[in-house]
């Protein structure tokens, strides 16, 4: 995949505490650009949480971190801006009554909106369309999700998609971005051991290729630099990380962006 230089991470004593205490803290690690990094911990230990707050989606409160050169929390927008989420519960979730198709096509129009430079939107409409076609087909093919393969094709209802193909075109439409940083929640829920496998080959290609990875997980594979998160004893942050749903949105929407 042809893609700009992945973003370097690194944290010291990075923390967060929500309304009913810390979700994470004490989080340090540096990762170089291009890395694997698997944030590993059981539902409710603050993963969630720590990955918005490295892709600038959550401010934190204590500490700080640096993202591909920008300091958090202070640069959170510049964070967003080379960041992009796969799937994430509550933020970024696939809409199942959508189509395959539906959602390729209402990504690229948003990235022709908001990503376009001023310069393109001067190009004739069938160049445009062009260039739309080549930055999906790209990104699905880097996702690894052959649309032939689905039951109906790109007709196909995100309903009807099994997990790690959901989990796919979730990255693709990530991709259709060309971040910088992928994050990706929940990599292994409900996958068997094969799928599983494939779902870390896919994150360990992208990461070859030179985005920088950043993946929720119950385990770790072993070549992965494994972070792990824990709320501080005594508190109450132990409820599935703490504002998953409509805290986090809340959370997110006082950033400014999800």
């Amino acid at each position: 995949m042809e893609s700009p230089h992945g973003a370097a991470l690194c944290a010291e004593d990075f923390g967060l505490k929500g309304p009913r205490g810390w979700a994470f803290q004490g989080v340090g690690f540096t990762a170089g650009p291009g890395s694997l990094v698997a944030v590993e911990g059981p539902s409710g230990s603050g993963r969630t949480c720590l990955l918005l707050a490295l892709t600038g989606r959550m401010r934190s409160t204590r500490g700080h971190a640096e993202v591909g050169g920008e300091r958090l929390p202070g640069r959170l927008a510049a964070v967003r801006g080379f960041s992009a989420l796969g799937p994430v519960p509550g933020v970024s979730e696939l809409d199942p009554s959508l189509t395959v198709a539906e959602h390729l096509r209402e990504r690229a129009l948003l990235r022709r909106r908001f990503d376009g430079s001023p310069r393109s939107l001067l190009r004739r409409r069938s160049e445009r369309a062009a260039t739309a076609r080549d930055t999906v087909d790209t990104a699905l093919q880097d996702a690894g999700l052959d649309l032939a393969a689905l039951p109906k094709a790109e007709r196909t209802s995100v309903r009807d998609l099994e997990r790690l193909e959901a989990l796919r075109l979730s990255v693709a439409l990530a991709l259709m971005g060309r971040p910088r940083l992928l994050a990706v929640d929940d990599t292994d829920l409900r996958l068997s051991a094969a799928d599983r496998n494939l779902a870390w080959e896919l994150l360990r290609a992208l990461a070859a290729g030179g985005t920088t990875v950043l993946a929720v997980c119950s385990e770790a594979p072993e070549d992965a630099l494994t972070v792990r998160t824990r709320p501080a004893a005594g508190t109450d942050a132990a409820r599935d990380d703490t504002t998953t749903g409509k805290e986090t949105a809340d959370a997110i929407a006082e950033t400014g962006s999800a």
